[in-house]
């Protein structure tokens, strides 16, 4: 079902439900979904809010936007909406992706149900991209924080769909942004509250591994940019190096901006964060 959004939220066009029919791995439950703060909780229904760019200033690319939140929360507002006005004004469509949050009382098995959301929004936009002037070969996945953990995942776990796939529809995105991200659920490196969220307080090894996403890396993996604060003290900074050590190793091209001080979440006080990002679009001929 696609409802037009009437709200003082400007140049959204549309909110999509991103299951048309019943939503996978789920159960029925009494929790309600709550928004306050910008923040969603015990979300339910996943939804894309789309931005599209003025047709004027369209390059075909869409990004698909992964809000942090530890796994716990969607940030819904600041590293949702915020970025995806941002990117439109740069021709590029964006769509923000409220997902899941792992829960066993919404969930038959909670690890899996944030990256069938992210896996439903990439086949969703890729099967509607006549309708919103999309190029196919160009729909990447930004995401923050716990985000940048998804974004990461739908990067590295493409080949095993876990939602209905009937057309065979692309599920790799064409590229990938992650942003202070949590890559790796190590004891060492991992953002402890992401991790017992997905994972549980006592994953396996084998899970541990399956979704440390450095590990995942491949020869097939898509190019990536990678930006965070060497100051960070929420969410380790060799998160990202390793991340990008285990994709230059695999001949994976990637471009990455270590800040100096920032800390979590310096998108909100650096606000020129976003300018090099769209520079590597346009060395990469995401935009133009």
């Amino acid at each position: 079902m696609i409802c037009l959004l009437f709200s003082f939220i400007a140049n959204a066009q549309e909110i999509v439900e991103l299951y048309p029919g019943s939503i996978p791995n789920s159960k029925k439950t009494e929790k309600k979904e709550t928004f306050n703060s910008g923040m969603f909780r015990g979300v339910t229904k996943p939804t894309l809010e789309i931005y599209l760019p003025e047709k004027e200033k369209a390059t075909g690319t869409a990004v698909i936007i992964i809000p942090g939140g530890g796994y716990g929360v969607v940030v819904y507002q600041g590293e949702g909406i915020s970025t995806a006005k941002q990117f439109a004004k740069n021709g590029v469509a964006a769509f923000v992706l409220k997902y899941r949050l792992p829960d066993d009382s919404i969930m038959l098995n909670k690890t899996i149900g944030p990256l069938q959301d992210a896996q439903q929004a990439i086949k969703l936009i890729r099967e509607n991209a006549a309708k919103w002037e999309i190029d196919t070969n160009k729909v990447g996945i930004i995401g923050f924080s716990a985000g940048g953990h998804l974004a990461s995942t739908a990067a590295t776990h493409f080949q095993k769909p876990l939602i209905e796939n009937a057309n065979n529809t692309g599920l790799r995105p064409n590229f990938q942004v992650v942003v202070y991200p949590v890559i790796s659920m190590q004891d060492s490196l991992t953002h402890r509250d992401s991790r017992n969220n997905l994972l549980g307080k006592n994953p396996s090894k084998e899970l541990i591994d399956q979704y440390s996403n450095e590990l995942q890396v491949t020869n097939n993996t898509p190019p990536a940019y990678i930006t965070h604060a060497a100051d960070d003290k929420t969410v380790d900074v060799d998160n990202s190096i390793t991340y990008f050590e285990n994709l230059r190793h695999h001949n994976v091209e990637v471009e990455m901006h270590i800040y100096p001080k920032g800390g979590h979440g310096f998108i909100f006080r650096q606000l020129d964060w976003i300018d090099p990002l769209l520079l590597w679009m346009k060395k990469n001929k995401w935009i133009h």
